[in-house]
């Protein structure tokens, strides 16, 4: 998609890095040196798991957010803030229920200071635009999901904006209804009827990714750094069947499942305490045996094209990752060029009856899993057999986010508990070997939080 227009910069990220405070002291970094071009004209999309700082790039190219350092430059112009030639399409709506759909479009104008006569022509003009037209009186309560996404876009709109961020705008809704969004927004711009000339789409969804955009960029996690940039070369409208089309699906799935930092350690090195700070993602074992008992029967018989699974599966790439990841991890499974292909402990998994799985996924986790090894070396070398959460939280958290210390902290205790390599007490936050407890004490006491 060219609009004769491909090769004017239009934004520009350079060397942005963004950091937070975190509440222990230090900083938790979230982009490094991110660099971005946008050019008029054209749709990029920013692809990649889940915290790898997409929305955050998306909110400081918008302004809502000042990068700690680097530069952003708006039609040449430093960044300061929220920028009026730029507008946000939200993945939840962000509708005023009190208000019609007329005038929540309007809405969008009442900052500009237009006035009342133009604003109700340009929300009428966007209304027909997005295909709205007969509903300007309903309220959101009305309207299904895909109406009030459109209401969202013709609120973006309204303002003409040369620039549109769209930050997971079809995540929320049912699967035909995000297809037809799709198609329409896809047509209006091909057609050159939109009143804006660069589109920036973040996405979880490779194929979404591949259908819509003309450069994907392929962000990295913790921290956020663009991994690849790569072009998308075919004609609008795009035919997912075309072997083209797949192959290019398959190439960036093969680079998301390329592993940048090795999780498992190496023989020998069990139980490291450099190693226990390797983010897990949290998947409940339930999900990691559905997955073996999927792929070790027909057609897969072990072996699987990841993009083909997901399909079958109706996955996004969010949720079939981690899965897919932790059996990785778990050494029941090898992650190479978009495939996945199982290992033969997987097959013993599968064949196995409850308490012999519970015992191969034990033994999986003290050889392969650092972390879930540490909670229970701690556990076995206490008197009583017992440890606070705050034992392991400050460890986690040296290296890693809160949020993804919190998330594999979760991971090691549900692994953990469908081994029955220990117990795990919600309430007091206290690990425990449960054959191994002293009777009559209290899990909350303060000689097991001061040990």
């Amino acid at each position: 998609m060219t609009n004769g227009l491909a090769n004017q910069p239009l934004f520009e990220l350079v060397g942005v890095r963004q950091a937070f405070p975190k509440p222990a002291g230090g900083e938790l970094v979230v982009l490094d040196d991110v660099n971005i071009t946008l050019r008029a004209g054209e749709i990029v999309g920013l692809l990649g798991r889940s915290g790898s700082g997409k929305s955050t790039t998306l909110r400081v190219v918008a302004g809502l957010i000042r990068p700690s350092s680097g530069t952003v430059t708006y039609q040449g112009v430093p960044v300061r803030g929220p920028s009026p030639g730029i507008a946000m399409v939200f993945q939840s709506f962000a509708l005023f229920p009190w208000l019609t759909v007329l005038e929540n479009v309007e809405a969008g104008l009442e900052a500009l200071g237009v006035p009342s006569r133009e604003k109700r022509q340009r929300a009428e003009a966007a209304i027909e635009l997005i295909g709205l037209d007969g509903f300007e009186s309903a309220y959101p309560r009305e309207l299904s999901g895909g109406m009030r996404q459109r209401v969202g876009f013709a609120r973006a709109l309204v303002v003409n904006p040369n620039l549109l961020l769209m930050d997971e705008p079809f995540s929320a809704l049912d699967v035909l209804t995000a297809e037809n969004l799709r198609t329409d927004l896809i047509e209006l711009w091909s057609e050159g009827k939109l009143p804006i000339k660069s589109i920036l789409l973040v996405t979880h969804g490779i194929e979404e990714a591949v259908l819509m955009c003309d450069r994907v960029l392929v962000f990295s996690t913790n921290p956020g750094r663009v991994r690849a940039e790569i072009p998308v070369p075919f004609k609008h409208p795009r035919n997912r069947l075309d072997p083209a089309f797949r192959k290019l699906v398959d190439d960036i799935y093969a680079l998301m499942t390329q592993r940048t930092q090795t999780t498992a350690p190496a023989s020998g090195q069990v139980g490291v305490l450099s190693g226990i700070a390797d983010k897990l993602p949290q998947v409940s074992a339930n999900l990691l045996a559905g997955l073996l008992e999927t792929l070790t029967a027909a057609p897969y018989q072990g072996h699987a094209d990841l993009p083909v699974l997901a399909e079958d599966l109706q996955m996004e790439v969010d949720e079939l990752f981690p899965i897919a990841e932790a059996l990785h991890i778990l050494r029941f499974a090898d992650l190479a060029e978009g495939d996945i292909r199982l290992l033969p402990a997987a097959f013993t998994f599968a064949e196995a009856d409850t308490d012999g799985r519970k015992e191969l996924f034990g033994q999986h986790l003290l050889k392969y899993v650092p972390l879930v090894a540490h909670i229970r070396r701690v556990l076995e070398g206490r008197p009583r057999h017992r440890a606070p959460r705050l034992r392991f939280e400050p460890e986690l958290e040296d290296q890693l986010s809160e949020s993804y210390a919190e998330e594999t902290l979760r991971a090691a205790i549900s692994w953990g508990r469908y081994a029955v390599l220990y117990t795990y007490d919600d309430q007091a936050e206290i690990f425990s070997l449960e054959e191994e407890e002293v009777e009559g004490a209290e899990p909350g006491s303060q000689q097991d939080a001061a040990a």
